[in-house]
């Protein structure tokens, strides 16, 4: 969730201590509790409660940045990433557990690895890249479909898995899809900062 202030709003780009950037850090703080509830004790029914916490804190934040107009450079960068960190612990961990297989783990993880590195790359750091609406839907997919394939664990339910298996194999082919409109925004934005069009070729039509 990219957090955006409504109309001329700006908030604090500098600002750090912020009341969003706080429930973003709990978030972060939200991973290793869900690691620890289904690696350790199993307790799966506890890990999803964690996760659907996680998902809530993820709209809360987004939600006290514009009314209280505290947007911030900082929680611009760490909202996002607490997302991926997440993601990315969140399905390790339930490759460990033989919960999901190891393919769905490469899926989720090379796509995010090129994008990383082509960004380090090209912008040595933050390209500041608009999250799109299809990225926003991918990640709301895999935080509904983990927690549901979890909870059929814990139920030992068969309709609960496939329709876990519905959200997980729809956000995989969003998530695909959302890197390819991601790196070609990011080379984009890389041409047009370091090879901008000449004077001669603005008037052409």
């Amino acid at each position: 969730m990219t957090r955006m202030s409504a109309g001329s709003n700006t908030g604090n780009p500098g600002a750090i201590v912020t009341i969003p950037n706080i429930i973003t850090v709990v978030r972060f703080l939200g991973t290793p509790l869900f690691v620890w509830l289904v690696l350790g004790p199993r307790e799966y029914g506890w890990a999803v409660f964690v996760l659907a916490m996680m998902g809530c804190t993820d709209w809360i934040d987004g939600f006290v940045a514009r009314k209280l107009n505290q947007t911030s450079k900082l929680g611009r960068i760490m909202d996002p990433l607490a997302d991926r960190v997440a993601l990315v612990a969140v399905t390790i961990t339930l490759v460990i557990a033989a919960i999901l297989p190891l393919w769905l783990l490469l899926l989720l993880l090379i796509p995010d690895v090129v994008l990383l590195a082509a960004t380090l790359y090209l912008f040595r750091g933050d390209a500041d890249l608009k999250v799109t609406m299809l990225g926003k839907t991918r990640t709301a997919a895999l935080m509904i479909g983990t927690p549901m394939l979890l909870l059929a664990k814990a139920l030992d339910s068969d309709f609960t898995t496939v329709l876990a298996w519905v959200f997980l194999g729809s956000a995989m082919v969003m998530h695909v899809i959302a890197f390819s409109q991601y790196f070609r925004a990011l080379l984009a934005k890389h041409r047009e900062i370091h090879h901008p069009p000449s004077s001669d070729q603005v008037g052409l039509p």
